[in-house]
């Protein structure tokens, strides 16, 4: 009998994360927000909720929060091409919290 070659690991792993990965709009903006926003605004804002359509994120200061609200405009259309369908997000909001997770 033969022994099979191993296989890379990386594969079954996708696929096994994309199945477990909650549906919805929110777990889809967290999905892709480092790659359309970049790591540093990544590290600075992240998406914590969904109403409506409207996500809201955590910043870690109320600078970024108000520098991001300028840019929400720019944001919202780059997640909309990125999440494939344009109109998925109404609209974005930046709310600096307090004890924001790292």
């Amino acid at each position: 009998m033969r022994r099979m070659a191993p296989r890379p690991l990386r594969p079954a792993l996708e696929r096994a994360s994309a199945a477990a990965a909650p549906a919805g709009l929110l777990a889809s903006v967290q999905a892709v927000w480092a790659d359309v926003a970049g790591a540093a605004v990544a590290a600075e804002a992240e998406p914590v909720s969904e109403r409506e359509r409207v996500v809201t994120f955590a910043c870690r200061s109320a600078v970024w929060a108000q520098e991001l609200e300028l840019l929400a405009g720019e944001l919202r259309e780059r997640l909309n091409a990125r999440l494939g369908g344009a109109g998925q997000l109404a609209a974005l909001r930046f709310r600096t919290v307090s004890g924001r997770r790292s």
